[in-house]
């Protein structure tokens, strides 16, 4: 089973230039802590609601702040066409819950979770993620 059959199509995303405050907008509308950030068309990075609050908030910035200055720029994403026990088994290493998934173009196309992976993937291979992630 590939990536692009079990993902979420996300076609939701931030820029660099954006503010915090609407980042947080966004995800409480869409009940989600995780939202891509692009430019170009391209994934640059990404923003939590956790990187809100430590590299945001704590450190004293406003909601005025530009997603830029508390996003990740770690790109960490996998392919459509990828295996699902792959993905699963590379998201346990890099002890992450959701990755963006881009195309062979390296555009985003979605967003895959242990959530996806588990109710429509390989629940064997989410499993054993999800234990890495927290042991």
């Amino acid at each position: 089973m590939y990536v692009k059959e079990v993902m979420s199509k996300h076609a939701v995303t931030l820029t660099p230039q954006q503010s915090v405050g609407e980042a947080a907008e966004i995800m409480q509308r869409l009940n989600t802590g995780f939202v891509p950030v692009g430019e170009n068309e391209r994934l640059v990075g990404t923003v939590t609601d956790r990187d809100i609050v430590v590299n945001g908030l704590a450190r004293g910035k406003t909601a005025d702040a530009k997603v830029s200055e508390v996003m990740s720029d770690e790109l960490l994403y996998c392919f459509d066409d990828q295996e699902v026990a792959e993905v699963a088994r590379n998201m346990g290493e890099r002890q992450v819950r959701r990755m963006p998934v881009v195309d062979r173009d390296k555009t985003l196309v979605g967003i895959v979770s242990l959530g996806d992976l588990s109710h429509d993937g390989d629940p064997s291979a989410a499993g054993a993620a999800l234990e890495q992630i927290s042991g």
